[in-house]
C-alpha cells in the first residue's frame, strides 16, 4: 500500500473538516453536512477502486 494514498485521504479529511467549521460558523449547515457527505463518498470511491485491484491482482494470481 502505498503511503502517498493515506496522506491523500488525511489531507482530504483535513481540508472537509476545515471547510465543515467555515461553514458552520457562517450558519450554513445543510451545505456543510452535504460536503462531509461527498467527502465521504469520495473517500469510498478510493477505496473501492483499492479493493477492485486487490481482487484483479487474486484473480490473476490464483487463475480465475
Amino acid at each position: 500500500m502505498n503511503v502517498d494514498l493515506i496522506f491523500k485521504i488525511a489531507g482530504l479529511g483535513i481540508l472537509i473538516s476545515i471547510f465543515n467549521i467555515v461553514l458552520e460558523q457562517a450558519n450554513k449547515e445543510e451545505q456543510a453536512e452535504m460536503l462531509t457527505l461527498v467527502g465521504v463518498i469520495i473517500v469510498l470511491m478510493i477505496v473501492i477502486r483499492l479493493i477492485n485491484d486487490l481482487f484483479t491482482s487474486v484473480r490473476q494470481i490464483f487463475g480465475f
